[in-house]
């Protein structure tokens, strides 16, 4: 995935401070949903400790059913099991919050949903849960689309709900990222 960019609106209005216009960040999941839209590419989430925040935040962008086909929001072993195709063994070896579980929690949204591109994120929210291997704030993000299946880990600070947000926020922006890579196919057939 490449160094995300920012995408920015500018607004001719200013906020009266005698500016002439106001740079305002668009919010990811727009972004998210403008890229799905631009290459014809289909999204499904497997969320277990944001607890379907990626979801919620996707589908509050009018239109998003045309590129948004659900989550699955995993929370217990015998949900990422049955409902996701994650594989006993692998819990059991790796555990939850691990770059495995990720993997194939991404790649069996992608299937159970029939979409293009599959996310995922596993992680410890805390405040407890904790251990020395694996603290609290740390979070496997999955991803998985033709050719690409790839995790990464990372270890957020604050209390629950910071990890939580800090979790889908990162999640969206993997996305845009991998989305921006001019190398995909858009819509129309050709490369964007």
């Amino acid at each position: 995935m490449s160094q995300g960019k920012r995408f920015k609106i500018v607004c001719p209005y200013g906020k009266g401070t005698g500016d002439s216009e106001t740079t305002m960040e668009i919010p990811l999941e727009v972004v998210v949903g403008e890229l799905l839209r631009e290459r014809g590419l289909r999204l499904a989430v497997a969320e277990s400790c944001t607890g379907g925040l990626i979801g919620h935040r996707i589908t509050n962008v009018p239109g998003a059913s045309t590129y948004y086909m659900g989550s699955i929001t995993a929370y217990a072993y015998e949900a990422k099991v049955r409902l996701l195709g994650v594989r006993w063994s692998t819990l059991e070896k790796y555990g939850a919050v691990s770059q495995e579980t990720a993997l194939e929690m991404a790649t069996g949204v992608r299937r159970a949903m029939a979409a293009d591109v599959g996310v995922s994120v596993s992680g410890i929210a805390g405040p407890g849960g904790g251990t020395p291997e694996k603290p609290v704030g740390l979070t496997w993000i999955g991803l998985s689309a033709p050719g690409v299946d790839e995790a990464r880990q990372y270890i957020w600070n604050g209390d629950r709900l910071q990890v939580k947000e800090q979790s889908a926020q990162q999640t969206l922006q993997l996305l845009v990222d991998f989305l921006s890579d001019s190398s995909l196919p858009s819509e129309n057939g050709g490369e964007a």
